[in-house]
C-alpha cells in the first residue's frame, strides 16, 4: 500500500467513516420514516395502522434482503479488485439507489428500490473494513473494524434522527435525497483521498468460495443473524412504541433514535477495544447484558423515562457485541477476508429481515408494540446459546490438536535417541 500523509491517512478514515455513516442513516431512518411511509402508499393504513406498519415494515426486511443477496455475490467476484476502485463503485450505486428509493411513486416500486439499496452494505463494510485497518497498520483489526462501523453508529446519533425530522417536516421521500447527498460527498471525498490497494490476482471466485465450507463459519454466522434479530424487532417498530404507547408526540421520535445512536456509538468503542483485548468474553459479556434489557423493554417500555433509558442500553449492549462478532468471523474466513467480513453483514441483515418480520407479525397478531421485546429475548438467548456452542467447539478442536501434536513427539523422540 502506498505511504499516506497523516492528513490524508485521516482524510481517508474519514471517508470510510462517511460511507458507514450513510450506510446507517439509509437503513436505520427507514425505522423512524416508516409510520410516514406507510401511510403515503400502503393502502388502508389508517383504518388498521397494526396491519399497515405490518405491511410497512417488509421495507426493512427489502433493504435487509438485499444485502444478503450482494454481500456474498459481491465480495467473490470482486475478489481480484482494488479494495479502492471497489469502494468507489460500492458507494456510487449507493448514490443512485436512495435517489430511487425517494423518486418510486408506488409502495411495490419503493420496497424494490429498498431492495437494491441494501445489495452494496455487507460489501461495503466488509471492503471498508479491510481498508481501515490496513491504513491504521498491523495489530489494529478490531479498531479498524470499530472505525469502519462508527459512521453506522454514529448515524444513528445525527443521521437517522435528522433523517426522521427532516422526514416528517418535508415529508419522508426528501430524506433520502439527502441521504443521497451523503453517498455523493463520500464518493468525491474517497476518490481524493483512498490509497490504491492492489487486488490479489491469486484470488478467484473458487478460492472465496471454499471458506463457505467451513461450519465454524456458518455457526459464527447464524451468532449474528439470530443473536442481533432480537435487536431489529425492537428498534424496526421503535417509532410505534413512542407514539402509540408511550403517547409521546411523534417529534419526539428522532430524540428516542439519538439516545438509542448514543448507546450505539459508546458501544461500538467500548467494544472494538475490548474484542481486541479479550474478544471472546465481551462477545459472550455482551450477550448477558443485552437480554435483560430487552426484557425490561417489553415489560416498561411504555413509561417515558424507562423508554429512553431502555434506548440507550439497547443501543450500547448490543453495539458492544458487534466487533467482536465480525473480528471472530474474519478470523474463521482465514485467507477469504473480504467474503468473511461481508458475510457478517450480510448475517447481521438476516438478523434484521428476520426481527422485522417477526416483530411486525406479533403486532400484527394484536399483542401489542412492546411484544418485540420478548421476541428480542427469545432470539438474543438463542444467538448466546450458539455463541457459546462456537466457543466450545473451538476450544475442544484446540485441545485435540495439542494431543496429538504431544503423541506426535511421544513417538518421535524415541526414534531421535
Amino acid at each position: 500500500m502506498q505511504q499516506l500523509s497523516p492528513t490524508r491517512r485521516v482524510l481517508a478514515l474519514v471517508a470510510l467513516a462517511l460511507g458507514g455513516f450513510g450506510i446507517g442513516t439509509t437503513e436505520f431512518a427507514s425505522m423512524g420514516l416508516l409510520p410516514l411511509i406507510g401511510d403515503d402508499l400502503v393502502p388502508g393504513f389508517a383504518a388498521n395502522p397494526e396491519r399497515g406498519i405490518q405491511t410497512a415494515g417488509w421495507l426493512i426486511s427489502a433493504y435487509a434482503l438485499g444485502v444478503v443477496v450482494g454481500a456474498p455475490a459481491i465480495a467473490v467476484l470482486a475478489a481480484r479488485m482494488s479494495q479502492r476502485r471497489l469502494v468507489v463503485i460500492l458507494v456510487a450505486a449507493f448514490t443512485v439507489a436512495n435517489l430511487s428509493s425517494a423518486l418510486m411513486p408506488t409502495f411495490e416500486l419503493t420496497l424494490l428500490s429498498r431492495f437494491v439499496s441494501g445489495i452494496p452494505h455487507g460489501a461495503y463494510f466488509g471492503v471498508a473494513s479491510l481498508l481501515a485497518a490496513r491504513i491504521m497498520g498491523p495489530g489494529r483489526q478490531g479498531a479498524g473494524v470499530a472505525l469502519a462501523l462508527s459512521g453506522l453508529t454514529i448515524a444513528n446519533v445525527i443521521g437517522v434522527p435528522l433523517g426522521t425530522w427532516l422526514g416528517q417536516m418535508a415529508g419522508w421521500r426528501w430524506s433520502y435525497v439527502a441521504i443521497a447527498g451523503v453517498f455523493a460527498l463520500t464518493l468525491l471525498l474517497g476518490l481524493r483521498t483512498l490509497p490504491n490497494v492492489p487486488g490479489d490476482p491469486t484470488r478467484n471466485p473458487l478460492s472465496e468460495l471454499s471458506a463457505l465450507r467451513s461450519g465454524r463459519l456458518w455457526l459464527m454466522l447464524a451468532v449474528g443473524a439470530i443473536g442481533f434479530g432480537g435487536f431489529f424487532a425492537i428498534y424496526s417498530y421503535i417509532a410505534e412504541t413512542v407514539t402509540r404507547v408511550a403517547g409521546l408526540d411523534e417529534g419526539v421520535v428522532p430524540w428516542v433514535l439519538a439516545t438509542l445512536g448514543i448507546g450505539m456509538t459508546i458501544g461500538n468503542v467500548v467494544g472494538g477495544i475490548a474484542g481486541d483485548r479479550a474478544l471472546i468474553p465481551t462477545m459472550l459479556g455482551g450477550f448477558v447484558a443485552v437480554i435483560p434489557v430487552m426484557a425490561l423493554y417489553a415489560v416498561l417500555g411504555g413509561e417515558p423515562i424507562a423508554l429512553f433509558v431502555l434506548a440507550f442500553l439497547l443501543g450500547l449492549t448490543t453495539s458492544t457485541l458487534v466487533p467482536s462478532i465480525q473480528t471472530r468471523i474474519i478470523h474463521i474466513a482465514g485467507d477469504a477476508q473480504l467474503l468473511g467480513a461481508a458475510m457478517n453483514h450480510a448475517a447481521f441483515n438476516v438478523g434484521n429481515s428476520l426481527g422485522a418480520a417477526v416483530g411486525g407479525a406479533v403486532i400484527g397478531a394484536g399483542l401489542g408494540y412492546l411484544a418485540p421485546g420478548w421476541v428480542g429475548v427469545l432470539l438474543a438467548t438463542a444467538g448466546m446459546g450458539l455463541a457459546v456452542v462456537s466457543v466450545l467447539l473451538d476450544r475442544r478442536s484446540a485441545s485435540i490438536r495439542r494431543l496429538e501434536t504431544h503423541e506426535q513427539r511421544a513417538l518421535v523422540e524415541p526414534l531421535a535417541r
